[in-house]
């Protein structure tokens, strides 16, 4: 789950000094009952994070979908009773989180089912094309997909901006050099880049920005040389909901979108008051 220190922050954010309507219209120990329930169909997420604010401010949660579920428009993911002014005070910063990452399970989950329809050993995997890493990379893996780098820290990978400062070669010998422990990813736009990564000893090739055709040209060349074995294969730049079965059809290894979390659609849920206890 995220840490409970990282989701305290947003209601730091949200209330920083209390929530003033609650305070000054609901009397104080107004106890209350409510539901937190799905506006639209697909994969409920943050079902956990929501659980711990609450829990935090002495609300008791009964939890119907769990993180992961299909839910269908209607379906009640929490119930919920307590103070009525800690259920109000949490309630829109759970609603967020919850709405951002069901939102991105649901893309991933659809995107996961499209892909291994055409080839099941195809990973989906997001990118760091988010401020939101906490929440959103563990949305991704609800989803059903491969978070990709957590941070700078979890592996080396290698850019056009390195290379316009380091050669190719030398950038990869100096990685490996570096530490036994990390993989070490090259990312290039030609064939014979490609080639030179791989002949190299980059552990994985991200082929970025490259069409269907120029990707399935540089497989072949790889495996003519025997070193489609040796590396892993990324591709990325260009991929959308639309073509991904097009590179799925390739032999590739990893798809990665920065869609999945740029250009997330927010899922409705919403929380309803039923009564006082």
């Amino acid at each position: 789950m995220t840490p409970l220190s990282y989701l305290l922050r947003f209601i730091e954010e949200d209330a920083p000094f209390g929530d003033v309507t609650s305070e000054a219209v609901i009397p104080e120990g107004t106890k209350a009952r409510a539901v937190i329930i799905a506006k639209q169909d697909g994969i409920i997420a943050g079902v956990e994070e929501a659980k711990a604010l609450f829990e935090h401010f002495g609300v008791k949660v009964d939890v119907k979908k769990r993180d992961g579920e299909e839910v269908g428009k209607g379906d009640v993911i929490l119930e919920l009773e307590g103070s009525a002014r800690s259920i109000l005070l949490v309630e829109r910063t759970a609603l967020n989180v919850m709405g951002r990452m069901s939102g991105i399970a649901t893309e991933v989950r659809k995107l996961v089912e499209k892909v291994r329809a055409v080839n099941p050993r195809v990973r989906v995997a997001g990118t760091r094309k988010t401020l939101l890493k906490p929440i959103d990379k563990r949305a991704i893996i609800i989803g059903g997909g491969e978070p990709h780098r957590f941070s700078l820290s979890d592996a080396i990978l290698i850019k056009d901006n390195h290379l316009a400062l380091v050669p190719l070669e030398e950038a990869i010998r100096r990685a490996k050099a570096f530490s036994v422990y990390k993989v070490v990813e090259v990312e290039v736009e030609t064939l014979e880049d490609a080639l030179r990564a791989a002949r190299a000893g980059a552990d994985v090739v991200m082929l970025d920005n490259m069409s269907p055709e120029e990707i399935a040209e540089t497989i072949e060349a790889l495996k003519r040389e025997g070193l489609r074995d040796r590396v892993k294969i990324e591709v990325s730049g260009g991929i959308t909901p639309e073509n991904i079965a097009d590179y799925a059809k390739l032999g590739v290894d990893v798809i990665s979108l920065g869609y999945l979390t740029h250009s997330v659609r927010n899922f409705d849920v919403s929380l309803e008051i039923i009564g006082k206890v």
